[in-house]
């Protein structure tokens, strides 16, 4: 397999598909939210990078539930390898493409994990905390288990808080038979991104989202029943624009906490693939601002 990984706005669903005409290979996502139907403008899908010289590149784990739903780790494994192995039976290459590192880490790693049951008194123990209150106790726990999981780019809401603390309680204390996910073998690639750049880039690419309609797609969710809440669990742009329509947020607040988020985001992404390569994973750097043509010549020689 192929992996390529970078932060938002770095290129690298362009790269991989263009990667996947030359192998006559296939795409796997690794976005947590790109799994979402009907959430395509907020997530960046840009369904159109997956066309390469008229030619539609076939993908997995995108657009498969529905918004609203709350898709973990847990199912991102088992759905990552079900699309494994069936791009493998056909003799085609794998391409892991996406931005969540937990998700790359634990396929590629091969983490051991099981579903966790909710827990009602806990979460009404939880109930009314800050998100900085529910992120002690959740670094708390994490010193206690040994816990790479739920970073802070995972728990930027207190919903999603409140459910990491739920999956540490349980693992804390909870004796368990874990299944086994065997690691699987990759080449990674890293795109590199200046910062200066890559600030550009989504301060640019938000200024167009919202020019196409993406206050118009949050419109359509809540008024096709997903809640607020919902929404806002969703994090990033499904927050703040979410806040937006509500009233709660004004349109400059809006655009000006959402900008600050998402640069944020990107830099908690860096850490996280930095930490990948602390934890033993080699990741080859590759320059974003680079032709295409060289960008695939320099991966096709590292898999060679």
């Amino acid at each position: 397999m192929i992996t390529i990984l970078g932060p938002t706005a770095s290129g690298k669903t362009e790269l991989a598909a263009h990667l996947a005409y030359e192998l006559d290979a296939e795409i796997i996502s690794a976005d947590s939210r790109q799994v979402y139907r009907r959430m395509d403008i907020g997530t960046g899908k840009d369904i159109d990078d997956y066309t390469v010289n008229g030619r539609r590149i076939p993908y997995h784990l995108v657009d498969i539930c529905e918004p609203g739903t709350k898709y973990n780790l847990f199912r991102y494994q088992q759905d990552f390898h079900a699309a494994y192995e069936d791009i493998r039976k056909r003799n085609k290459v794998p391409v892991l493409c996406g931005g969540t590192g937990l998700y790359i880490e634990s396929v590629l790693k091969g983490y051991s994990l099981s579903p966790v049951p909710q827990n009602p008194e806990l979460r009404m123990s939880l109930e009314g905390k800050s998100l900085e209150e529910l992120t002690r106790i959740l670094e708390d726990l994490k010193t206690k288990t040994g816990s790479v999981m739920h970073n802070t780019t995972d728990v930027d809401s207190c919903q999603r808080a409140v459910r990491a603390i739920e999956i540490e309680t349980y693992n804390l204390h909870t004796p368990m038979e874990r299944r086994v996910m065997e690691p699987i073998d990759s080449l990674v690639i890293g795109v590199s991104i200046e910062r200066e750049l890559r600030r550009k880039k989504i301060s640019d690419r938000l200024t167009a989202r919202l020019k196409n309609g993406m206050v118009d797609e949050i419109r359509g969710l809540l008024k096709g029943g997903v809640s607020a809440e919902d929404l806002m669990y969703y994090g990033l742009e499904y927050k703040y624009v979410t806040l937006y329509v509500i009233g709660k947020l004004s349109y400059d607040e809006m655009y000006r906490q959402l900008e600050i988020a998402i640069h944020q985001f990107a830099k908690r992404q860096m850490t996280w693939f930095r930490g990948m390569e602390r934890r033993g994973t080699e990741i080859h750097w590759i320059d974003a601002t680079l032709p295409i043509e060289d960008k695939i010549k320099q991966i096709r020689q590292l898999w060679q």
